[in-house]
C-alpha cells in the first residue's frame, strides 16, 4: 500500500491499482475510442469522397492521431487522470509524489500507449504491469506517474497534523520549484507517520527532512520553529500554490490534510506580514513547548 496525497490535496493511504482493474479500464477506454474513431472515420470519407487517394489517407491518418491519441491525452488531462474507463473502476492516474497530472504526463502516456497498448494490442502493456511491484506499465514509468484506487475506505486515511496557525501564509515568498517529487513524498508519509514512530526517532528525522527542503528552497529553518510544524506549514502552501495553479483566481477551499479545516487561496498570494506585538506584550508565536510532551512531532521530545 502506498500513502499518496490526491490533487486536492487529502492525504490518503491508496493502493496502486493492479492488472485486472487497470485492464478493465483500459478496455472500457478503448471501446469509446474506437467507437468515437469510427463514427469520425464515416464522417470523414462521407464528407471527402470528392477528393483524391492521397488527400483521404492524410485525412485517414489525422483522425486516427486525432480521436485515438489525442482524444486520451486531452481527456486524462482536463479530468486530472479520471478516464471514463478509470472513473467507472475507481481508479485514477497520479504523479508518484501523489500530485494530479498534467499535460506533459498525459502525454508521454498517450505517446507511449500507442506502442505498449494499440501496436501490441496491449501485450507489452501487460508484461510491464506484471513485472512491476506496483503495476505500472511503461508510460508510467516514462511519465513519472502511477494509476491508483480511488475508492478506499476512509477510515484507511493516515492523520496527518496541520501547521500551527501561526504558521499559516508565513512561507509564501519560498522558491518550492527546486524541491523534487520525492521529498514531497517522504515529507508527507513522515506527517502522516510521526505518531507511530519513537520520538527521539521522530525528531530527527523531522530534523533531516527540514534541513533538506530548507536546502532546496535556498530559505533557512525559522528559529524556534519546529520541524514537523515547518514541513507541515511548507506542504500547505504547496498545496495552496497547486489549487490556485488549478482554479485560477476563483476562490478555493483547500482541505488541510487530516482534519476538517480549510485553507481559502484567492488569485495571487498576500505577502506575509509578521504579526505586531506592542512593548513588554507576549509574542503570538508560541515558543518550542517540552510540556506539551513528546509525540506531537511539533515539540522536540523530553
Amino acid at each position: 500500500m502506498s500513502e499518496l496525497v490526491t490533487g486536492e490535496a487529502v492525504a490518503l493511504e491508496l493502493r496502486p491499482a493492479r492488472l485486472p482493474s487497470r485492464g478493465l479500464a483500459t478496455l472500457l477506454d478503448l471501446v469509446v475510442a474506437f467507437t468515437a474513431y469510427v463514427v469520425v472515420s464515416i464522417v470523414v470519407v462521407v464528407s471527402t469522397a470528392s477528393l483524391d487517394e492521397a488527400a483521404q489517407v492524410a485525412l485517414s491518418i489525422a483522425t486516427f492521431l486525432l480521436v485515438l491519441v489525442g482524444g486520451p491525452i486531452a481527456v486524462e488531462t482536463l479530468s486530472h487522470g479520471r478516464s471514463l474507463g478509470k472513473l467507472a473502476c475507481g481508479l485514477r492516474v497520479v504523479r508518484d509524489d501523489g500530485g494530479p497530472i498534467r499535460f506533459r504526463h498525459a502525454l508521454v502516456r498517450g505517446a507511449i500507449g500507442v506502442v505498449e497498448i494499440l501496436l501490441t494490442l496491449g501485450v507489452v502493456a501487460c508484461i510491464a504491469s506484471l513485472v512491476s511491484a506496483r503495476g505500472r506499465r511503461l508510460g508510467d514509468v516514462f511519465a513519472g506517474t502511477l494509476v491508483v484506487r480511488e475508492r478506499v475506505p476512509a477510515a484507511r486515511s493516515g492523520f496527518v497534523p496541520p501547521p500551527p496557525p501561526w504558521l499559516a501564509g508565513r512561507f509564501q515568498g519560498l522558491d518550492l520549484s527546486t524541491v523534487p517529487d520525492g521529498l514531497w513524498l517522504a515529507v508527507r508519509q513522515y506527517l502522516g507517520r510521526m505518531g507511530q514512530l519513537d520520538p527521539q526517532v521522530g525528531w530527527a528525522m523531522g530534523v533531516r527532512l527540514a534541513g533538506e527542503l530548507a536546502s532546496r528552497t535556498g530559505a533557512p529553518v525559522p528559529p524556534g520553529v519546529p520541524p514537523a510544524a515547518y514541513l507541515a506549514a511548507v506542504v500547505q502552501e504547496r498545496q495552496v500554490r497547486e489549487a490556485r495553479r488549478t482554479f485560477g483566481g476563483v476562490a478555493v477551499a483547500v482541505p488541510v490534510v487530516g482534519t476538517g479545516g480549510v485553507a481559502m487561496a484567492y488569485g495571487p498570494p498576500a505577502p506575509y506580514v509578521p504579526p505586531v506585538v506592542a512593548a513588554g506584550a507576549p509574542s503570538q508565536e508560541p515558543a518550542v513547548d517540552r510540556a506539551a510532551g513528546p509525540g506531537t512531532g511539533f515539540v522536540p521530545p523530553a
